[in-house]
């Protein structure tokens, strides 16, 4: 990627004194010297980033105004490094920048942010950002010559516009996704460009950056929800998991070690503080391959990329394999007549020691799997130890350990049941009734997707050897996406429930949940059921995305519609569409079929 135009700003305030923490070692000097030069590389791109992430609905012209005032700014503190403005935290300058434009707090309705300071306004800033982005237009499509033209005439411009586009849209992906997904749409426009058949090179290509940025937008908000809500504690529980499957190797000093620089990664990256996400990632990696002698033998290759590169690799490289010598039960823990003095003497680090042995010798385990089972065992530990025999009590724990195993799998079992028995639409539409009926508050859009995400996850899932793992590990990110990354989401209180009360077992208090009986549903259809002529133009996809909303509509207007007459109406909309496109006036058609139809549904 090139370096933008826009905007030299970040370039001088990373040199800010209060804003480095210098390093010492040899190697993360040289490191920490790649990544201050990654992000030179890419000053331009980060500015976008971090403003439409946070003004979502500022426009690009809006992007150019910042960009102007932040150079200013540039320019007085290199004329005067004593100025009071120019020791400041870099993040902290960029949202006064922004409150700095005229109108624009309060045409974005965001002045209330810009009456706190510092932390105060940063957590505001956080808060302000929307995940359901229903209310920004759709997507600028373009002609394959005319996007191809437009990269040639000029690539800084064509770039710059489609990271806008997409950050605004993803308010919670990390800056150094983002700006993989740049570097990604350039190698697409390349390739393409250079295509005799234009249209179908960028469709194919397009496909694996979208599932690339989706895979990766999933879970970081599952990550910063559970961070979020639940406070710093639940994600180094997670990471445990995570890094103690991927690096079974790894001492448990050396795990708790880069639990440390993972955790203060996610206070920028969660919040939206694109530099210090960045640098936090770039020390993550750094550390990890300082010790991969010890860590891992799957990195190597990857330790000697650059940034970005090392980053994706280390994160995409597979398991290592489990150690010749590990045994695969760790009596310690069940059978140590010392248990209850050991766990007292210090809670936090003998569930972490726990968590730690338990995860790197299940690797066919899910991630909430593993932190059900600690969940389950923290429990059985507090009672046990306050019992008259502990040893009695806690020796049953491994009984304990597989019946949970053993509940979850059944969960599994019966949505891979459901995919074996069902085509891929009617999967989908059972899942959009479902969801539908348990959170109507969500939007069209949103319950849509989440139909669409069960999908993909049990199509990718259920015909794999690892299939437990796999499902659980998926479909726990979209229980993440309905309880979404802020606290202050709130949907209605069997939702809240499951996605406030425990982080572990968030996936079957969601399988146990039914209709919400508290909806007052709207009491006319208020244009949810529109059917119009503009469906005789919709391409399949299209259609079939226009089927999905009446179905989630319909469901959000008559709740208490069975399964069956909810897909019969769904089929009387298919064929309407199929006959009103096939006759000669096709406006007529739907003039009379259409209301005829939404009359029926409200009728049901």
């Amino acid at each position: 990627m090139k370096q933008l135009k826009l905007t030299g700003f970040i370039i001088f305030l990373f040199f800010l004194t209060e804003s480095l923490n210098l390093p010492t070692k040899p190697q993360d000097v040289d490191d920490f010297s790649t990544t201050q030069k990654f992000i030179e590389e890419n000053v331009g791109y980060i500015t976008i980033i971090a403003f439409a992430q946070y003004i979502q609905e500022a426009s690009f012209e809006e992007v150019e105004m910042l960009a102007k005032t932040m150079m200013e700014y540039k320019d007085q503190c290199l004329a005067n490094m004593t100025l009071s403005q120019c020791l400041k935290v870099p993040h902290h300058v960029l949202l006064e920048a922004i409150c700095a434009m005229e109108g624009l707090p309060q045409k974005h309705n965001f002045s209330h942010c810009c009456s706190k300071v510092d932390n105060e306004r940063r957590l505001c800033f956080f808060r302000h950002k929307k995940a359901d982005v229903g209310f920004l237009p759709p997507l600028p499509t373009l002609d394959p010559e005319v996007k191809c033209q437009a990269y040639k005439n000029n690539s800084e411009s064509f770039l710059s516009n489609y990271i806008y586009e997409v950050s605004r849209r993803n308010p919670f992906v990390f800056a150094p996704t983002l700006l993989r997904v740049t570097a990604l749409i350039e190698e697409m426009t390349k390739t393409c460009c250079e295509e005799q058949d234009k249209a179908n090179c960028f469709r194919t290509k397009a496909i694996a950056v979208i599932r690339y940025l989706k895979g990766l937008s999933s879970f970081q908000k599952n990550v910063c929800g559970a961070y979020v809500k639940f406070g710093p504690q639940v994600l180094k529980s997670i990471y445990t998991v995570i890094l103690s499957q991927k690096f079974p190797r790894i001492e448990f000093e050396e795990l708790t070690s880069l639990l440390e620089d993972v955790s203060s990664k996610y206070d920028g990256c969660c919040e939206g503080d694109a530099l210090q996400c960045i640098r936090g990632r770039s020390k993550v990696m750094s550390h990890i391959c300082s010790k991969q002698d010890s860590i891992s033998s799957k990195i190597k290759g990857c330790c000697e990329k650059k940034i970005p590169e090392r980053g994706e690799c280390i994160i995409h490289s597979n398991k290592d394999d489990r150690p010749k010598d590990l045994p695969l039960r760790e009596t310690k823990f069940t059978e140590n007549k010392n248990l209850c003095e050991e766990r007292n003497a210090d809670q936090d680090i003998f569930m972490a020691k726990f968590l730690y042995e338990r995860s790197r010798r299940h690797p066919e385990l899910s991630t909430p799997q593993l932190l059900r089972i600690a969940s389950v065992y923290d429990d059985l530990l507090k009672e046990c130890c306050n019992a008259e025999n502990p040893p009695d009590c806690y020796s049953n724990a491994e009984n304990k350990f597989n019946e949970t195993t053993e509940k979850s799998l059944q969960i599994v079992q019966r949505e891979c049941e459901l995919f074996q028995n069902l085509g891929k639409d009617d999967l989908k539409y059972h899942y959009l009734i479902k969801f539908t009926k348990i959170a109507p508050q969500l939007s069209t859009d949103e319950l849509t997707f989440l139909g669409e995400e069960m999908v993909t996850a049990l199509t990718t899932c259920c015909t794999l050897s690892e299939e437990f793992a796999c499902v659980d590990n998926l479909v726990d990110l979209v229980v993440g996406e309905i309880c979404g990354v802020n606290e202050n989401r709130n949907i209605n209180p069997a939702v809240d429930h499951c996605c406030k009360t425990n982080f572990a077992f968030r996936r079957p208090c969601f399988e146990a949940l039914e209709a919400d009986n508290m909806y007052v549903p709207p009491s006319a259809s208020q244009g949810l059921l529109t059917i119009d002529t503009n469906l005789c133009q919709a391409h399949n996809e299209e259609l079939q995305r226009r089927k999905d909303r009446f179905l989630v509509n319909l469901v959000k207007l008559k709740p208490g519609l069975t399964d069956e007459t909810l897909r019969s109406l769904l089929t009387d909309f298919t064929n309407l569409v199929d006959k009103c496109c096939k006759a000669e006036g096709p406006e007529a058609c739907f003039n009379k079929e259409g209301p005829e139809l939404a009359a029926k549904s409200q009728a049901s």
